[in-house]
């Protein structure tokens, strides 16, 4: 399922590895060719891990009912909220809190891992 298609993204919801199987982050990093390209890597009770190989901007949105953590594994990554703008770098991470209104960007390519709920729309409610 690709529900970023409106916007431009490669959001893939489809578990990609799911339990018992290892999950290889370097080979998905290595054949990604999209601009921003997210995936769902693997189930975990209610949640979802999923890959984000992004560059360039996201657009403005929020989730009523889901928080959402970002954790940067190479490169930088911004998180930008209506009073100010995150900087994070490597092996940082951060809480956007359910409702609050955000975008995420990456002015060169970054490869992030977000944590959330498998029932969020990634795009925004």
């Amino acid at each position: 399922m690709n529900t970023g298609q409106q916007f431009s993204y490669a959001t893939h919801l489809d578990v990609k590895f799911p339990a018992l199987t290892v999950v290889d982050v370097p080979q998905l990093v290595e054949a990604c060719t999209d601009r921003w390209y997210n995936q769902t890597l693997c189930q975990v009770n209610g949640s979802v891990a999923r890959l984000g190989v992004l560059q360039g901007e996201y657009h403005w949105h929020q989730h009523h009912d889901e928080d959402e953590f970002f954790f940067v594994l190479d490169g930088k990554f911004f998180v930008d909220l209506r009073d100010r703008s995150v900087e994070l770098s490597r092996w940082q991470g951060f809480v956007v809190p359910k409702g609050v209104v955000h975008r995420t960007r990456a002015p060169e390519r970054a490869i992030v891992l977000m944590v959330e709920t498998a029932a969020i729309v990634p795009t925004g409610d």
